[in-house]
């Protein structure tokens, strides 16, 4: 779904239905345990909504969203050698509903 300034009252139901149907299983960097997002959504929808809006007007995304946990996935090769690990990054619930 595109955003715009005209349409963005319509996303709120696109973010509740995202926030129901989070599957995360561990906590992200936030602290924050998915299961307490799903329980909650629909306390959490309107907020997660006016955040998001205001960081699309802005431009700019809050600071907590923006923290990532990276880790290093082994490939293949010679487990001594950095090149052989890609990273992954994990970021909050709420960056991941943003996005």
């Amino acid at each position: 779904m595109v955003l715009s300034w005209t349409n963005w009252s319509k996303s709120f139901p696109h973010i509740f239905s995202v926030c129901l149907e989070t599957s995360y299983k561990s906590m992200w960097p936030d602290g924050i345990h998915p299961r307490v997002l799903r329980e909650l959504a629909e306390e959490l929808a309107k907020p997660l909504s006016i955040i998001s809006q205001q960081s699309w007007l802005t431009g700019e995304v809050p600071d907590d969203w923006q923290i990532a946990s990276v880790t290093p996935i082994y490939r293949k090769g010679q487990k001594e050698d950095p090149g052989n690990y890609r990273p992954v990054s994990s970021t909050s619930v709420p960056s991941k509903i943003m996005e």
